[in-house]
C-alpha cells in the first residue's frame, strides 16, 4: 500500500511503531510511529470508522518516513480497545454501532490529549491533525477548540449538519469563526461522487469558511468516491486523485509545521 511518495526507507531506519497510554494509566492510548532523527513536527492521525487499521498505520509509517512523528488515537477507548476493522459490510457495521457511541466533549477531550502528547514531541515544530472521514470531521471539530498549525481532512462528514451523538448540537462549522480564532489552516479533499459529502454541503463549507475568515482550500476530484485515497478500498480509490491529494498534503505540512 502506498499513500503518499516518500523516499525509500533503508532497513533498519525507520523505528516500528508501537501503542502507548497518552497520560492517565488506563487512559486513552494511540499507535506512534516516530522518525529516525529529529521530527520535522508531528501529526495527529484521525482514522476513518474502521478504527486505527493497516491502512491508518501505514499512513502512520509514511510520514514518519517524512520526518514526523505520527500519532493515531484510539477514539473507541471507552468501549473497545484498539479497533481494527476491515472494510466488509460486516466490520462496516460494527464500525458504525461504535461510532455511534461517541460522543462529542469525550471527541474534545481526547483530541486535546493527542494534541498536548504531539505537541510535547514535535521538536518545537508545529502539529498538524490529519483525518479521514469520520476522523476528518473530529479534526475540524479539534480546530474549533484547539490551537495547532494545520488540519488536513479527506471528505469529513457532519460539517454542517447533527444528528448523531459525535456532532453535538452544534456542528463544527456552525462555529468556523473559531477556527480562525485559533490560527487552523484548514486543506479539504473531497470527489464530486461523494455520497457522504454531496458536492452542496462541500460547497457551503467553503462558503461558511470563506465568510468565517478561516485560511483555507478544500479541493474537489470530478468522477472520485467516498473514501477515494484508500487503496485498501479499491471500489472507490482513485489512484490520480489520492496521489493529487497527497501530494498537496506533504506540501502542507512542509509549509505550515
Amino acid at each position: 500500500m502506498s499513500v503518499i511518495t516518500v523516499r525509500p526507507i533503508p532497513t533498519g531506519e525507520l523505528m516500528t511503531g508501537q501503542w502507548q497510554e497518552l497520560n492517565t494509566p488506563g487512559g486513552i492510548e494511540a499507535y506512534v510511529q516516530r522518525p529516525a532523527g529529529e521530527p520535522r513536527g508531528a501529526v495527529v492521525v484521525c482514522s476513518e470508522l474502521y478504527g486505527v487499521n493497516e491502512y491508518v498505520r501505514g499512513i502512520c509509517a509514511e510520514l514518519a518516513g517524512l520526518g514526523y512523528l505520527a500519532i493515531a488515537p484510539d477514539y473507541y477507548w471507552r468501549d473497545a480497545r484498539r479497533t481494527e476493522l476491515g472494510y466488509s459490510a460486516e466490520e462496516r457495521d460494527t464500525g458504525m454501532v461504535l461510532m455511534r457511541a461517541l460522543g462529542r466533549d469525550q471527541l474534545v477531550a481526547d483530541a486535546g490529549e493527542a494534541l498536548a502528547f504531539a505537541r510535547a514531541e514535535a521538536g518545537g515544530h508545529g502539529v498538524a491533525f490529519l483525518g479521514l472521514s469520520m476522523g476528518g470531521h473530529i479534526a475540524v471539530r479539534a480546530a474549533t477548540e484547539l490551537r495547532f498549525e494545520l488540519a488536513a481532512v479527506f471528505y469529513p462528514g457532519w460539517l454542517l449538519n447533527s444528528g448523531m451523538p459525535l456532532v453535538g448540537p452544534v456542528p463544527p462549522l456552525e462555529t468556523a469563526e473559531r477556527i480562525a480564532g485559533n490560527g487552523v489552516f484548514v486543506l479539504g479533499f473531497c470527489g464530486d461522487l461523494d455520497h457522504i459529502l454531496p458536492p452542496a454541503e462541500w460547497q457551503a463549507a467553503e462558503q461558511r469558511l470563506t465568510e468565517a475568515k478561516v485560511a483555507h482550500e478544500l479541493v474537489t476530484y470530478p468522477g472520485a468516491r467516498h473514501g477515494f485515497a484508500c487503496a485498501d478500498r479499491p471500489a472507490d480509490h482513485d489512484p490520480a486523485s489520492a496521489e493529487d491529494a497527497w501530494q498537496r498534503v506533504r506540501r502542507a505540512l512542509a509549509e505550515h509545521l
